[in-house]
């Protein structure tokens, strides 16, 4: 599972993708939109911006905006900066150089070598959509559902 942190940065930044005319937003704009703890989502803002996926201006017309285009910042990107790696067990991790204290063959692991192929399809996944297809994806479910017919009686 993401965490809080994760889902409330994909809510924020589904926003900014989603918001035309209007390129910053402040703090309290966006957590009102989203319905997101304003101090959370100031913390959650700065580590997007640690990552140049976000941008900040001071001052009058200031806020954050998206510091790249949609279509270039992938979800696996932005799942990352909050939860790191996202191997599901340690011998896998990228910034772990440790093997699974549990373990005594790594090569023949099944468990190893059952959880690579998970770990390879959920980054599969997630480091070839973009914010811009979750943005695309969500509308066009939206209209779908705008579209049903009621033939209840």
């Amino acid at each position: 599972m993401i965490s809080m942190r994760s889902k409330y940065a994909l809510k924020a930044l589904s926003f900014l993708a989603k918001s035309k005319g209007k390129d910053t937003f402040l703090i309290s704009e966006l957590a009102e939109a989203e319905n997101i703890p304003k101090k959370f989502l100031e913390a959650i803002l700065l580590t997007l911006k640690s990552q140049g996926i976000l941008s900040s201006r001071k001052g009058p017309g200031g806020g954050y905006s998206l510091a790249k285009a949609p279509s270039t910042i992938t979800i696996g990107s932005i799942i990352r900066a909050f939860e790191g790696d996202l191997a599901p067990v340690q011998c896998l991790s990228e910034t772990s150089t440790g093997v699974c204290p549990e373990c005594v063959d790594g090569p023949t692991c099944g468990t190893r070598l059952v959880m690579g192929d998970v770990h390879s399809a959920v980054t599969s996944v997630i480091d070839s959509v973009t914010l811009a297809d979750m943005v695309e994806r969500s509308e066009f479910e939206r209209q779908k559902l705008l579209q049903q017919m009621d033939y209840a009686i």
